[in-house]
This record gives structure tokens, C-alpha cells and sequence, in this order.
């Protein structure tokens, strides 16, 4: 749920980037931060562990202009991706706006990869969410290993619901900033209906 500041004309939205462990999450949101709030001394928060995964979450404020005279900010999360943060998982997902599943386009990782979503469906339900009517974009990273899955394949097997799908290289910034467009604009177009 979108968060408005009438007296600073301010509307905070929420989007998590979810997905199975080591997929890319983490690699999406530090490259948005380099090409943005990085090169003008922002601050990204990051926990993670010595193996350099994600323990809780990634948290980048975003400001991507105004609607009708109110500035919006998108705060951008990624949640753990091992199943056993199970409980952050949940907590990261409350109040969100948007979700972007960051698959691991390689073979060996299909399991993983529908594991978390099932997850993600789950947990937007004990939240009251209809994953059917949340924004959300499929985003198919890591497509220059050469034991990438097709695209085709990874469809077949990730969509739910006609949902957007853009192929990534998340480490290159290929299909970064167009997933996170396309969720963003999903997230508004939601907005102004509401």
C-alpha cells in the first residue's frame, strides 16, 4: 500500500524484488544504485553475510519525478533468498506495491526458482494480496551463461498470468533499468485507479 505525505506532497511506493537465492536480486538493485544515487553520494543499506548473500534485505530510495504535483519515491527491497528467511520474507512483503521475481536462468536452478514462487504466492496471500491483481514483472536473469535455459522454456515454466518478462544480465545492467520501468509504471497505473 502506497504510502502519501500530503503535507510534504510526497507518495512512497514499495517494490520487492524476489526470488530464489544467488538469482540476482541483490545485483539488480546495486546496479540501479551505481547509475544513480551512487554517482551523487547516496547511500544504499545492504546486510549480508561473509558469503556476500543477502541476510535481510536491500533498501534504495528512488525519486522518480511527480504525479500531479506529487513527488514519487520508490523504495526498492530484495529479500533473502534462502528459504529459511521465510519469516523475512513475509515481513519485507508487507505494505508492498510491486514484485519483480528475478529467475536464475540456468538449468540447475529451475527448482529454485518455481520453489520461490510458490513462496511468493503464499506469502502475498497471508498478507490479503491477489497475486492475480498485483503489479508484477518476471524478469529472466543471468542469460549470457551458456547453460541459460530458453526463454521459452523459463515462460512456459514462470508465468502465471501474462505477466511482463524481460531477459536480464543483471551484472551488466542489460534489462535492469526495463524491468524496473515497467514495474514502476505498473505500480502507478495501479495508483490512479485507486
Amino acid at each position: 500500500m502506497s504510502f502519501i505525505n500530503f503535507a510534504a506532497r510526497e507518495i512512497n511506493c514499495k517494490i520487492v524484488y524476489y526470488g530464489a537465492g544467488l538469482g540476482g536480486k541483490t545485483s539488480n538493485l546495486q546496479w540501479i544504485f551505481d547509475q544513480t544515487l551512487g554517482k551523487t553520494g547516496g547511500k544504499m543499506i545492504s546486510l549480508a553475510t561473509e558469503t556476500d548473500r543477502t541476510l535481510f534485505f536491500d533498501f534504495l530510495p528512488l525519486d522518480l519525478g511527480a504525479i500531479r504535483g506529487f513527488k514519487t519515491r520508490f523504495h526498492l527491497y530484495t529479500v533473502p533468498g534462502q528459504v529459511f528467511y521465510d519469516a523475512s520474507r513475509k515481513l519485507i512483503l508487507r505494505g508492498v506495491d510491486g514484485v519483480v521475481l528475478v529467475a536464475d536462468s540456468q538449468e540447475e536452478r529451475m527448482d529454485a526458482n518455481l520453489e520461490a514462487l510458490e513462496n511468493l504466492q503464499e506469502n502475498l496471500r497471508e498478507h490479503g494480496y491477489d497475486f492475480l491483481k498485483i503489479p508484477y514483472v518476471l524478469q529472466l536473469n543471468k542469460r549470457d551463461l551458456p547453460n541459460a535455459l530458453p526463454v521459452e522454456e523459463l515462460k512456459a515454466n514462470l508465468v502465471r498470468k501474462n505477466e511482463p518478462v524481460f531477459e536480464a544480465m543483471a551484472l551488466k545492467g542489460v534489462g535492469v533499468f526495463e524491468t524496473l520501468r515497467e514495474c514502476g509504471r505498473l505500480v502507478l497505473t495501479e495508483l490512479k485507479k485507486g
